[in-house]
């Protein structure tokens, strides 16, 4: 009998699966290094123009197969993949090495690859730095495709005798997720990624259990192990003796109830017990992220992360999306949203974020440099393209345009002024848009939550992103394994901070909402109500959580509790008291 051992990675979706593991090898680590001969080097570039040409073709085909039910993420996910595939480190970089260093087509791809990769490890932004994944995975196809292998097919009933599969791969893509769709997979564990990756944005999508960041510790799992994925701790236990089974099992039956009684809050309003009506939106990437959006009948698009759109549009400023592409995506989430109100955030680039720039930054510090409004900016051009694809969306239903990384008043009267010659452009031209349109901006800034009239004498909304404002409250970055224990979204400090905003916001009478991580831990909920939040905005898969937390919720008898809570300074002290609020009972 095999001998039972844990493993520990980073959980980025919830649940637990039971299953096989279903081992997928990382061809891209096993390629092969030489030097071509001088009167081969032609043969070498047509064998690299044959394997990207495959590979395109593959990349079509999953995006034309998709089934209907496919996740909405699917066929986006798999956009951004032939965009990556269009870039020049595909298209044009490795065909110059081959010539000029005479190295195979591996070896070319790669080069580039590993040199792009690394300069996504110094980006400040978890989701863009996590791209890299990407990069990775659509190099993996190519050679995969140079190697003449073809993609291994998921195992089917007759094979597997019916026994749920575990994904086991160094780096799973979103093609992959597809490619076993219709076998009996149930979770993932990834040797890579976190949970800012497109893969991890699937899998808590379509509330699939996995795992990932188990590098070091991947090869210790062997084709066919028992594995037990527990999703919600980050736990890996392979090979489980009966009496974990069972009791992991009866776990997952627990779970699977839950799920269905969520599921019959959909239709239900956000009400407190005490009356009080809560909104509920969702964040997005993509305008097809609407249809999910829409089946957990949330009130609106909180935030529309509008950056995602450009990503693998190669670079240079002409690789930037077209007013024309951008109104189309903005009015079709606008369209898709029936009336509901969909918040637009402007581009929250710059700095080492590559989005259609060819400068390579020297900034040290990229998190504090030219990113989010800053850019937009110093790029007025780019910024009012922007600005006249969400006005012109806005004459499609109920649109707000949402302004990130602001900390000074004069940044704030630069953007309205660059809205306002953008509106009188589209009058020009005779172009319908909202001229009652809203504005707000992001509070992640510690001086923007010093400085809030500067910020509600002028704008309509606030909108808090509690990732960044607790990596600036606590000089902490997020995703550095050195200093990652240190951050706490339940430090004094961020619940001062976030007490202030919601207290200035609701006593000068402009909506505040919550959109960063804090807003999707249906745990914190009870204390984000105490503190006065009455808008939310999360990913779409947590909506329903969150909902039963407010429908369990009574603010009378949450605010004081709360109000104990913020006269705490022991991080110790306010995690417990936190957690006896959450699994406080509140009985109808």
């Amino acid at each position: 009998m095999k001998a039972m051992f844990s493993l520990f990675g980073i959980p980025v979706s919830q649940g637990i699966a039971i299953g096989r593991a279903h081992v997928i090898t990382n061809t891209a680590m096993e390629t092969l290094h030489y030097l071509v001969p001088e009167e081969e080097i032609e043969g070498e570039v047509r064998r690299l123009e044959t394997a990207l040409l495959a590979v395109r073709e593959e990349l079509t085909t999953l995006r034309s197969d998709l089934p209907e039910d496919a996740p909405a993420e699917l066929g986006a996910l798999i956009d951004v993949h032939a965009l990556v595939l269009a870039d020049e480190m595909f298209s044009k970089e490795p065909f110059n090495t081959i010539r000029a260093r005479r190295y195979n087509a591996e070896w070319a791809l790669m080069t580039h690859i590993e040199e792009v990769s690394a300069k996504f490890d110094s980006i400040s932004d978890p989701y863009l730095r996590e791209r890299k994944a990407d990069l990775e995975q659509v190099a993996e196809r190519v050679i995969k495709a140079l190697a003449g292998v073809k993609e291994e097919k998921p195992i089917v009933a007759s094979e597997s005798d019916q026994v749920d599969l575990i994904v086991v791969a160094y780096n799973i893509s979103p093609a992959d997720m597809l490619k076993f769709r219709e076998s009996f997979f149930k979770g993932f564990v990834s040797g890579t990624g976190g949970k800012n990756s497109h893969s991890a944005i699937i899998a808590r999508g379509t509330n699939m259990p996995a795992v990932f960041a188990l590098s070091g510790s991947l090869p210790l799992i062997r084709q066919n192990d028992w594995l037990v994925v527990d999703a919600d701790t980050g736990v890996v236990i392979v090979n489980p003796s009966t009496l974990v089974l069972e009791q992991y099992r009866a776990k997952q039956v627990t779970q699977q109830k839950a799920k269905r009684r969520l599921s019959r809050l959909k239709k239900m309003p956000a009400q407190t017990k005490d009356g009080t009506a809560i909104g509920l939106m969702a964040n997005i990437e993509f305008p097809e992220d609407c249809y999910t959006v829409v089946d957990n009948n949330a009130d609106g698009v909180g935030l529309f992360r509008s950056e995602f759109l450009f990503l693998g549009k190669g670079s240079g400023v002409d690789s930037f999306l077209d007013e024309q592409e951008q109104f189309e995506a903005y009015k079709k989430a606008v369209t898709l949203m029936k009336g509901k109100p969909v918040t637009i955030r402007t581009l929250d680039i710059g700095a080492d974020k590559v989005v259609g720039s060819t400068e390579k930054s020297s900034v040290l510090n990229p998190a504090l440099g030219r990113r989010g409004i800053r850019y937009s900016l110093s790029e007025p051009d780019i910024f009012l393209v922007q600005l006249r694809a969400i006005l012109r969306a806005s004459a499609f239903g109920s649109v707000r345009l949402l302004l990130p990384m602001i900390s000074h008043g004069s940044e704030i009267d630069q953007a309205l002024g660059l809205l306002d010659k953008a509106k009188d452009q589209l009058r020009t031209q005779r172009i319908a848009f909202d001229e009652a349109i809203q504005v707000g901006a992001m509070i992640e800034v510690p001086a923007a939550v010093l400085s809030l009239s500067l910020f509600t004498s002028r704008l309509d909304f606030l909108s808090i992103g509690t990732n960044d404002l607790i990596q600036y409250a606590l000089a902490i970055d997020r995703v550095d394994p050195e200093v990652v224990h240190l951050y706490n979204p339940l430090h004094p400090a961020v619940l001062m901070l976030l007490k202030m905003t919601v207290e200035h916001a609701n006593k000068v009478g402009k909506p505040v909402s919550i959109c960063g991580e804090m807003a999707s831990d249906h745990q914190l909920t009870r204390l984000l109500l105490g503190l006065g939040v009455r808008h939310f905005s999360m990913h779409p898969a947590q909506l329903l959580k969150v909902k039963q937390e407010v429908l369990l919720s009574d603010l009378t008898v949450l605010a004081p509790k709360v109000s104990h809570i913020l006269t705490l300074v022991e991080d110790s002290e306010i995690e417990v008291a936190v957690h006896d609020l959450h699994q406080e009972e509140m009985s109808i």
